[in-house]
């Protein structure tokens, strides 16, 4: 399995990247951010300066989407990068949840993302795309390797993402939910005619290392229940779409929102958001990693057992550093037999 730092792009950029450098010497393979320029910094910018202090680190957005830029402009950041420091990006797309919605725009249409998928993939790697309506190539890319990872989780999504994408994300690490997921994004691969084993599949979420007592578990959990908050929001767009009841999206998922009442953007991710108090400990428990290194590891071996390829770190807590380091003394040599330089 591979290993993951998710960031957000908040200043000074410069603490991001030295975060990132220690991560890859600590074993993860992937740095990734949020993709919210509104509410953070661009991280296309941050991206060069991590990848020129690192050496094999692959990084990208988790996750971007077809509607802030237009597509040649996202397809040109990638390809630009991976010019300059290898095929080492990754494009994590999705509707738009909060890069959309705080700019006053509706997430786009699955039907718009896969082209946008299509289009930028295509002028990243060299071939001529359709933006639009109009056709075009970027002439100066020189092969161009760029893997497109879609996050999803309703049905339909699930349908797309096993018939086009190069790899899932998957925004929550319950591994009852995630086996539910990764079946069916396997069985619309299959279907597509596609080798289902060659979608790649990457789980996201908190993850907070603590001493095994009860106090820091509960400590750990006010540090992560803004996590449910925020799956949350593409899981009301799930019961406004298909209903409370639906046989297409399992109860597990839905049931815990029915309290929910509203969702402020501007504490998108953050310890303090006040729209979380609906978040049930049970939700927290299942959603996250919270607990000490073995029982991380232990719940990381169930999600691989579900199909995981890589378990990406959401580090937006108050011990950021604390789980990186955890992660690399205790947990990626356990998981992966790695063991950082």
């Amino acid at each position: 399995m591979d290993f993951g730092l998710v960031l957000q792009t908040d200043p000074p950029a410069d603490l991001l990247v030295e975060r990132m450098v220690r991560a890859e010497r600590e074993g993860f393979t992937h740095g990734w951010t949020f993709d919210s320029v509104v509410l953070w910094q661009e991280p296309f910018v941050i991206y060069s300066r991590v990848l020129d202090r690192t050496e094999s680190l692959r990084v990208g957005p988790m996750v971007t989407n077809p509607g802030t830029r237009t597509w040649e402009v996202t397809a040109s950041l990638f390809a630009t990068l991976n010019d300059m420091y290898g095929n080492r990006t990754v494009c994590g797309i999705g509707r738009g949840d909060s890069a959309m919605r705080v700019a006053g725009r509706k997430p786009a249409t699955l039907a718009r993302l896969s082209k946008a998928m299509t289009a930028i993939k295509d002028l990243a790697e060299g071939r001529e795309a359709d933006v639009d309506g109009a056709s075009m190539r970027i002439p100066w890319v020189r092969d161009g390797s760029l893997p497109v990872w879609m996050g999803a989780y309703g049905p339909k999504a699930l349908d797309l993402v096993g018939r086009q994408a190069d790899g899932f994300i998957l925004q929550l690490a319950d591994p009852y939910l995630t086996e539910w997921m990764v079946r069916a994004v396997r069985a619309a691969a299959a279907d597509a005619g596609r080798d289902p084993d060659e979608v790649k599949v990457c789980v996201a979420a908190p993850a907070y290392v603590t001493d095994g007592s009860e106090a820091a578990l509960a400590h750990g959990r006010e540090q992560c229940r803004w996590f449910g908050g925020m799956v949350g929001n593409h899981v009301a767009d799930l019961v406004a779409r298909y209903g409370e009841h639906s046989d297409m999206v399992p109860q597990e998922l839905t049931d815990y929102v029915k309290a929910r009442e509203g969702y402020d953007y501007s504490h998108h991710g953050r310890v303090d958001n006040p729209d979380t108090d609906f978040v049930p400990d049970a939700i927290v428990d299942r959603f996250c990693l919270i607990g000490t290194a073995e029982q991380h590891v232990e719940k990381l071996e169930r999600l691989r057992a579900a199909g995981v390829d890589q378990f990406a770190v959401y580090a937006m807590h108050d011990d950021v550093d604390g789980v990186i380091g955890a992660y690399g003394r205790d947990v990626i040599p356990a998981v992966s037999g790695a063991n950082p330089s």
